[in-house]
């Protein structure tokens, strides 16, 4: 079973493929993937209508509005498909219920699901004259256009004057149907996610500045430095800061010596007494320790 990464892509695929004008491929591509959603179905039913196959394209637009019974384009489209097998009773049907769908609305917008086509009311409404003209019931197909002239912009006044001209003469109408190559795409945000993304980058090659690098072999890198001009330049390594081991003295691996400890200062105590045996004090006792000797000499 493909990954939904590999369905996205044949999807994306296929729509390129009908905007090319490829009906083959784009078949090949929307039908192989498994269990297609209703989306997926109606782009089968528009590439059949697109390449002549209305039978086909019933089948296709019948699974579309099985799996979404609220896809009021595909009920629009199978009206068309019915219309070309020329039963008008069923278109008459399929473009009823297309109108129901619009529940009152003027327009609905398929843009933000992947189909660039606006269904409008009038739109529907003029598809319901053309099935009523096919089945001979001029005076609804008269009133259905009335009511579409009434709900329609300015800008298909024209078109729907002249249509209600052709049907007051009793001359068929050509229903609308959805514009040529359109079919639902898958949105934007979903395409980016198949894109590889490379979270390594790439390798690059850089070379050194310095002119003695060249063919010398590889030098270990050099700091820049901010010379006073504000260039940058090669500068010198900054010096290691040595280490508080180297400080002491010590290398390493080896285990500092203890220090010593410091022998206390001794205290000071009094003053030890002179020989005389008296302790100087001032120069009074210094006199009288004089004096004493010479007593004694004599």
């Amino acid at each position: 079973m493909p990954s939904l990464g590999d369905q996205v892509r044949d999807w994306h695929q296929g729509a390129q493929a009908v905007a090319r004008g490829d009906w083959s491929c784009a078949l090949r591509l929307f039908s192989g993937i498994p269990e297609p959603p209703a989306r997926m179905c109606f782009n089968v039913g528009c590439v059949h209508l697109l390449a002549g196959d209305p039978e086909a394209a019933l089948r296709a637009f019948d699974q579309a509005v099985t799996k979404d019974a609220c896809m009021a384009v595909g009920f629009f489209q199978r009206g068309v498909a019915n219309f070309q097998l020329e039963r008008f009773q069923e278109a008459l049907s399929d473009f009823r219920l297309a109108l129901a769908q619009l529940r009152g609305n003027a327009t609905i917008d398929y843009t933000q699901l992947g189909l660039r086509f606006q269904l409008q009311a009038w739109e529907v409404l003029f598809n319901v004259a053309a099935a009523q003209c096919g089945l001979g019931l001029w005076a609804e197909a008269t009133h259905s256009l009335e009511e579409a002239i009434s709900k329609g912009p300015e800008g298909a006044r024209n078109s729907l004057d002249t249509a209600l001209g052709q049907v007051q003469k009793q001359a068929p109408l050509q229903p609308r149907r959805v514009p040529r190559g359109e079919v639902f795409r898958p949105q934007r945000r979903h395409l980016e996610h198949l894109e590889p993304v490379d979270f390594l980058g790439k390798a690059k090659v850089v070379t050194s500045s310095i002119p003695e690098d060249q063919h010398k072999g590889v030098w270990r890198q050099r700091p820049q430095v901010q010379d006073t001009a504000g260039e940058t330049r090669p500068g010198t390594a900054p010096r290691p800061r040595p280490s508080p081991l180297a400080l002491l003295g010590q290398h390493p691996g080896t285990t500092p010596d203890k220090p010593q400890a410091r022998k206390a200062a001794p205290t000071p105590g009094p003053a030890a007494p002179p020989a005389c045996g008296f302790p100087c004090r001032g120069p009074t006792w210094s006199k009288l320790a004089n004096r004493f000797l010479q007593v004694r000499v004599s």
